[in-house]
């Protein structure tokens, strides 16, 4: 092999081993609280057959959170309902 092609090589290599550097980059990064407060959260999930679900999830920034009711086959989803979230689910409370 000749040594013209060692910096091509090594460049490929670099690039081979980009996404893991990112992987590893991020999981040493802390996130910030207030993106912590506004994850999405599964509220319910029923099977209604093999192969689809009906799931009821909750979205939206803390201070508007929106209950979706989807309907989850293999071809796709479809939103079923919306209203808005409850106080005490948004607040992380339990009734």
């Amino acid at each position: 092999m000749s040594l013209q092609f060692l910096p091509v090589i090594l460049f490929l290599l670099g690039l081979a081993c980009l996404p893991f550097l990112i992987r590893w980059l991020k999981s040493r990064i802390p996130q910030p609280l207030h993106l912590a407060s506004a994850q999405n959260k599964v509220i319910s999930a029923v099977a209604v057959g093999p192969h689809q679900r009906v799931v009821t999830v909750e979205v939206g920034p803390s201070h508007d959170r929106v209950w979706l009711t989807l309907g989850v086959t293999t071809n796709g989803i479809q939103c079923l309902h919306t209203s808005a979230a409850p106080a005490a689910e948004s607040a992380g409370e339990v009734i």
